[in-house]
């Protein structure tokens, strides 16, 4: 099948993306299209589910005619991972706007259940925090505020699911009510030990079983995408979330491999092996992929604002005209600049969960300029990956695991130069980026060739991957440590909880 290709569809939460490989993992052609963020209230954020399924055809239609029309092999998605549609099943049509795993509108109901004592239950269960970051409490919310929700799930007439789930559907024309294992990982509804969905939890929120999606391997049969959408019937054959797609586009296949992706927000994961290893320090544990039955979990850290630090500094402080000068700025900023941004736009994530946190900048004085202040958006997500590494190294300790010793790094912020450096000087380990640093719509594309023959195992997987660049740290670890400090200050200046 040398000369078949692959089509990934990498939904993402400000765009959808379309991306053909060749056999060797090379990109083809790319498409893309971006939508508009709904914000009904403070702290709501919101899509437009149906849209994003009308642009996805758009995008794999555009991406196919750009590579020259390939004969596909199979089909692999990726995608934002806690975003929650809920359907009809008799027409397929969104009952409500997909909740965004960036919403915090559940937060009280989250403080209710912390307040029961629940959260060790989930944690211990789901690898999970009580958070509103996760799907059960934005499906519950659908199912108590949406008009005759509850009863017609009740009935059977709807569907729920993450916007795998959702895609896979309209692919398939209603045939597959599915989802992968990282996905049904993110629901807080999942029993990560088990690998079912968990009936007391799901009694916790009134959520009746038959609304959620059948769970697979990564690496599976998840339907046919019919003729009339790409003009042949293709096999879907890999599915994971965004972030453990990029653990297989990164190839963190081996104990002790950590990926981080910079994308909109931050998540950094660590391979922990076949072994559930929890955390003691507020971090989560994860499924990092599931092949042929055999779970590999991960810890992971997230962090909700990273490029859309970037994004905010240029868009509503109009202090930049594009993403790219924040580098240039940031290389000309005060080298001794006290400054801390503290990006709690929409809380704050890992480890500090604190979903009512708002952002703050300390530390000005009248002589600061605008690029003190793009240098502490950049070094803002170096400090929370710190934060993130030094929590894992913790918990990895504890399970007689070796912690991290290097970052592969990939996403949006990558290209920026003085924003990598920066990280390897605040994580005092060496930083790479690969030759190919489409990593998440990659690693979904390896999971659909796997399924369909073009990759023979994670070890053919691995031996494709190529640094393109490698950087260690220069800092002097006493100045690297002060500034983490100032952050850890101001961090909590900024703490409700």
């Amino acid at each position: 099948m040398a000369d078949h290709a692959i089509l990934s569809i990498d939904q993402g939460t400000t765009s959808s993306r379309a991306l053909v490989f060749d056999a060797a993992g090379h990109v083809l052609s790319v498409a893309q299209k971006e939508f508009p963020q709904i914000y009904p209230a403070d702290g709501w954020v919101e899509h437009d589910a149906a849209g994003i399924w009308q642009d996805t055809v758009a995008v794999c239609r555009e991406a196919l005619k750009k590579a020259g029309g390939p004969k596909v092999a199979g089909i692999g998605i990726t995608n934002q991972r806690e975003t929650l549609v809920l359907w009809e099943r008799a027409t397929g049509k969104p009952l409500h706007n997909a909740i965004v795993w960036q919403d915090r509108r559940t937060a009280d109901l989250c403080a209710k259940l912390k307040s029961e004592g629940k959260e060790p239950a989930v944690q211990e269960k789901t690898g999970l925090l009580l958070d509103p970051y996760f799907s059960g409490t934005k499906l519950a919310w659908l199912l108590d505020n949406v008009e005759g929700a509850r009863a017609r799930a009740e009935k059977g007439e709807l569907a729920a699911g993450t916007i795998d789930s959702w895609l896979i559907w309209n692919l398939t024309g209603g045939k597959a009510h599915v989802t992968d294992a990282t996905n049904a990982s993110r629901t807080m509804l999942f029993n990560i030990r088990t690998q079912d969905w968990d009936d007391e939890i799901l009694g916790w929120f009134g959520i009746p079983r038959a609304l959620l999606p059948e769970v697979k391997d990564c690496c599976a049969d998840f339907g046919m995408a019919e003729t009339d959408i790409l003009g042949e019937a293709v096999p879907i054959a890999g599915v994971a979330g965004d972030q453990q797609a990029a653990v297989v586009g990164q190839a963190c296949f081996k104990p002790g491999m950590m990926k981080s992706t910079y994308g909109t927000g931050c998540f950094a994961l660590v391979n922990t092996g076949t072994a559930f290893t929890p955390s003691n320090n507020r971090l989560l544990t994860t499924v990092a992929y599931r092949l042929a039955g055999e779970v590999c979990y991960a810890l992971e850290g997230s962090i909700f604002m990273a490029g859309a630090t970037v994004q905010w500094l240029r868009d509503e402080m109009k202090l930049i005209a594009t993403a790219a000068e924040s580098e240039k700025l940031a290389a000309e900023a005060n080298p001794d600049t006290q400054v801390v941004l503290v990006p709690a736009f929409t809380g704050l994530g890992a480890p500090y969960w604190d979903p009512h946190a708002r952002g703050a900048i300390l530390g000005m004085t009248r002589n600061t300029h605008a690029a003190d202040v793009v240098r502490a958006g950049l070094e803002s997500v170096s400090f929370q990956t710190r934060d993130l590494m030094e929590a894992m190294g913790a918990d990895m300790a504890a399970a007689g695991l070796s912690k991290p010793n290097e970052l592969r790094v990939d996403g949006g912020m990558v290209a920026n130069g003085w924003f990598l450096q920066n990280l390897a000087d605040m994580i005092g380990c060496p930083v790479e980026r690969p030759e190919v640093i489409e990593t998440t719509a990659l690693g979904a594309a390896y999971l659909a060739g796997l399924q369909t023959g073009i990759f023979q195992s994670t070890d053919d997987i691995a031996a494709k991957w190529r640094c393109d660049k490698a950087l260690s740290p220069v800092m002097d670890r006493g100045e690297a440590d002060g500034r983490y400090g100032r952050w850890k200050k101001a961090v909590s200046r900024v703490l409700t909880e």
